[in-house]
């Protein structure tokens, strides 16, 4: 297990490494970019997978101490709360889409989703950008090549954390699978405490996509964004 989780870690790793890199590179476009990012989801999905780490320590507690029945209602809750997870997940990106950040029709365009930023900033609400807003194709030449440029590193950003949030998102999905089947495991007596293996190996699993997440959020949301706004 631990031999899977090193290739994990090299994995997300060079994820990161790219993104610090190029946050690095394209520093101001890239903290603009993200501070189109629902710093508030983030943090509420913070605090949902937190407690799930929490859940998931009280079933191997459990689990050691034999308490099979409560090791399997950890386990259920524990799924009950990365769904919850990815729900909100699900608003966040629904929001992405609708602004055309979010791979798909019509991705990518950076000044329409600016433009969705500054009429939420003033006039405190979601209407999406319309014709009478007069929004430029991120490709217009009277944009600038300065503009076009940023819209390209924008562009950029938003592969990265798409790529980071989905990969991450996938992990959590397999999560669920294997969560319960040993949640069902556990609920027909097969643990005890001379035999918990499985549900401390899915522990060190889960726990594992849980910190990934604690690096992602500071790392997209929060790193020189949302200040002075």
């Amino acid at each position: 297990m631990w031999a899977f989780l090193l290739t994990e870690v090299l994995f997300f790793g060079g994820l990161f490494a790219a993104y610090t890199v190029y946050r690095y590179k394209y520093s101001a476009v890239f903290e603009e970019a993200s501070n189109l990012l629902d710093i508030t989801l983030g943090a509420v999905n913070t605090a949902i997978l937190i407690g799930s780490s929490l859940t998931m320590a009280l079933a191997v507690r459990n689990s050691q101490l034999g308490n099979s029945t409560k090791t399997g209602h950890w386990l259920v809750l524990t799924i009950i709360f990365g769904m919850g997870f990815l729900g909100v997940k699900y608003f966040e990106w629904k929001h992405d889409y609708d602004i055309h950040l979010m791979p798909g029709k019509n991705f990518f365009h950076w000044q329409f989703a600016k433009k969705a930023k500054e009429i939420h900033t003033k006039e405190h609400s979601h209407r999406l950008p319309g014709p009478q807003d007069g929004v430029l194709k991120d490709d217009d030449p009277s944009l600038g090549v300065k503009a076009r440029l940023e819209s390209e590193q924008a562009r950029l950003f938003y592969l990265l954390y798409f790529c980071m949030t989905s990969l991450h998102a996938l992990h959590m999905v397999v999560g669920f699978g294997i969560i319960g089947v040993i949640a069902w495991k556990a609920y027909s007596g097969v643990f005890s405490p001379d035999y918990y293996t499985p549900v401390e190996i899915i522990g060190l699993y889960w726990h594992f996509v849980d910190i990934v997440w604690i690096f992602l959020f500071p790392l997209l949301y929060l790193l020189g964004a949302h200040l002075g706004h």
